[in-house]
């Protein structure tokens, strides 16, 4: 697969980790629960291998019925495009091998205890009759605390010189092969104990106990040989600690350790003091082994005949026998072949028998039967299309599902289409449904924070907008559903109310408002106003005379604002009085008769009247008055009276003022002003 490539809609690959004999292990990302997984995907070329594929379904199957801390967890299985995978819990580390070589030596202490995890594992898995039958360091992961968990249960190797199979069995890598699997039994839980005893010595040593140039080589020393001493190695090793290595690799798997649990129980107290001094530990050789047998797979997986085979087993070092002799002083003599006894004969008979009774067992066997498709259908339909089928329900599972409606089977266990044998169990995977997303209390959070979560969980987000004087702009103020309900990512859609802050207004002009229109307004736009009063003779009372700040102003919510109402026309006092006034009479200056009359008329009234009299003669040239006056009724630009006069003349002048002001008049004789005065009641 290539990078970036996203799997079942979820997976997003992002490297590959490793290549193996069945199948690819890729690094990927879980873009719904946003984590790391490992993946690991069958090989493009054995897909259509049905001895492979059903390999891969037993490690998916194997693996997803345990749940154990020191064993990598099986988080999903499926298939896209005729694409099988398993997605695993990624373990950031390295393998026990690799540790092995970094961190050599180890501390006793942490070997035992790294160990008692292994052990722990594969106890669990033993508890669910499973066998690992690959038991090796490479097989066992480290993480970057130090922890240990086994992966690649039940999961094929690639065949090389340190790998055999007999009849497309997995035996495990010949470095951790048990005798009994040598030799082409069935692998026990003993098997397993004796991987694990090599796996301890490896951890005290930093290499295996046997090596040789061929995968046959390696396989007959370990039923052969004796197990080399740890302590031949390292003395300071405890012999508790080298008994637990010698019970659990005895070549009679009847004198290993019943059990895992046992083996953890002896080698939890093999450091202690108590057992310094301890005896080292010996078989029970009073029963002979089983004569030494190399089957033909083994032998043709190395390029070896029956025959050569058998001489690697009487020569396990490949020594020529003819090069030995001829360096021999005294050359060896080859002895006659005897004549073949009675019960020679007799084996090959039974031996026939045995094959007879084999073939017929072989075509007895159940019929091959290839997996339905049930896909899509409800529980109670797959049953009965596995019943036709002449196969069996197996265990009924659960898992959320995006694309399969809820009680519909998702996919079976083995895949569609897989051959398997007539009356073998199929499992079922049965969609919950979309998986709920449950949402949390988002009110007061950012929400571009809170919308980016939700978006990548694929829960669909509404945003709506509210103004607030408390709730800082972009902050959450509600969230619909509540916290603590569960929403279906790709269905249901979750809305956030967000704060735009203190709302901003445009102020109305509120000329001719009553006050209760003006206290309305405020309080629909959360406004704080104080109401003045003033008179107008122009504005009706109890109606806006002006505004504070003025309409058109653009403010926030809580602004305060000053409203001025009209108290109407303010009520006064109206005075009318009258002012007397002397003109005094003014002869034009070309007149010398009037101007001696008139300089003479301020000094005594006879004089003036004299000076009449003689003027009267010639006649007097009158003045032009014009008189103006500012009252409440009146404007000082404007001509109040205009008259002539011959003599001097008293006027009196009428006045309408209000309580408290003053009046003014102004007297123009032929174009002069001669008086000018404010005036009072």
């Amino acid at each position: 697969m290539e990078n970036n490539y996203l799997l079942a809609d979820r997976y997003r690959i992002k490297n590959l980790l490793g290549e193996g004999g069945m199948a690819n292990v890729y690094l990927a990302h879980d873009e719904i629960l946003d984590r790391d997984v490992a993946v690991k995907v069958l090989r493009l070329d054995l897909r259509n291998d049905q001895e492979t594929q059903r390999r891969f379904q037993r490690e998916a199957k194997a693996t997803s019925e345990l749940n154990h801390p020191n064993i990598v967890s099986v988080l999903d299985v499926g298939e896209e495009d005729g694409m099988q995978y398993i997605v695993m819990e990624y373990v950031k580390g390295e393998d026990l091998k690799k540790y092995i070589v970094e961190h050599f030596p180890i501390p006793y202490q942490r070997v035992v205890d790294m160990m008692e995890q292994v052990l722990s594992a594969v106890a669990h898995a033993h508890a669910h009759g499973i066998i690992h039958r690959d038991l090796k360091p490479q097989n066992i992961m480290v993480d970057e605390k130090g922890n240990v968990k086994i992966t690649d249960f039940g999961i094929a190797v690639v065949l090389s010189d340190n790998s055999i199979t007999q009849t497309n069995s997995l035996l495990g890598s010949v470095h951790y092969l048990s005798p009994e699997q040598a030799r082409g039994h069935m692998a026990t839980k003993q098997s397993d104990i004796y991987s694990l005893g090599i796996i301890l010595y490896e951890m005290l040593t930093g290499s295996v106990p046997f090596e040789g140039e061929s995968a046959v080589s390696i396989a007959i020393k370990h039923f052969q040989n004796e197990m080399p001493s740890v302590r031949d190695y390292d003395p300071r090793v405890p012999q508790a600690l080298e008994n637990v290595i010698l019970k659990a690799t005895a070549k009679d798997p009847s004198q290993r350790y019943a059990a895992v649990t046992d083996m953890a129980a002896d080698l939890k107290t093999s450091l202690s003091p108590k057992r310094a001094g301890e005896p080292k530990w010996a078989p029970d050789n009073s029963k002979d082994l089983e004569e030494t047998k190399v089957l033909p797979a083994i032998a043709a997986a190395n390029g070896l005949t029956p025959e050569t085979a058998e001489a690697a087993t009487d020569n396990p070092n490949n020594t020529d026998e003819k090069d030995t002799d001829e360096k021999s002083p005294v050359r060896k003599t080859k002895k006659p072949r005897k004549k073949r006894p009675w019960w020679f004969w007799a084996s090959i008979a039974a031996g026939t028998i045995v094959i007879i009774l084999v073939a017929v067992f072989f075509l007895t066997q159940k019929k091959d039967v290839t997996v339905p498709s049930l896909a899509g259908m409800t529980q109670a339909q797959a049953e009965s299309t596995l019943k036709d089928a002449d196969l069996q329900v197996g265990t009924i599972e659960k898992a959320y599902s995006e694309k399969v409606e809820k009680n519909r089977v998702i996919r079976t266990i083995p895949a569609q289409k897989l051959v398997i044998k007539q009356g073998s169990s199929v499992s079922l995977v049965i969609s919950r449904g979309k998986k709920g997303y449950k949402l949390g209390n988002y009110v007061g959070n950012s929400y571009t924070t809170v919308a980016e979560t939700l978006k990548k969980a694929g829960v669909k987000v509404k945003r709506a907008y509210a103004n607030s004087s408390t709730v800082p702009s972009g902050e959450i103020m509600r969230q619909s559903p509540a916290a603590g309900k569960t929403v279906i990512p790709g269905d249901d859609t979750v809305t956030l109310t967000v704060s735009r802050g203190k709302r901003q207004i445009t102020l109305r002009d509120l000329s001719n408002y009553s006050k209760k229109n003006v206290q309305d307004y405020a309080d629909e736009n959360g406004l704080n106003v104080t109401f003045r009063e003033a008179n107008s003779s122009t504005v009706s009372a109890g109606l806006v005379m002006s505004q504070d700040p003025a309409a058109g102003t653009l403010v926030t919510a809580d602004t305060a604002i000053v409203v001025t109402l009209s108290a109407g026309a303010k009520q006064v006092k109206i005075i009318n009085f009258v002012k007397e006034v002397k003109i005094p009479y003014q002869a034009p200056a070309s007149s010398s008769s009037s101007i001696s009359s008139s300089s003479s008329s301020d000094q005594s009234g006879s004089d003036s009247e004299s000076s009449s009299t003689s003027s009267a003669s010639s006649g007097p040239v009158p003045n032009n008055i014009i008189i103006y006056i500012e009252d409440r009724s009146h404007s000082i630009n404007t001509v109040y009276r205009q008259f002539t006069i011959t003599k001097d003349t008293p006027v009196e002048l009428p006045f309408t003022v209000e309580s408290g002001q003053s009046a003014r008049y102004r007297i123009v004789r032929d174009g002069s002003t001669i008086d000018e005065q404010t005036v009072n009641p």
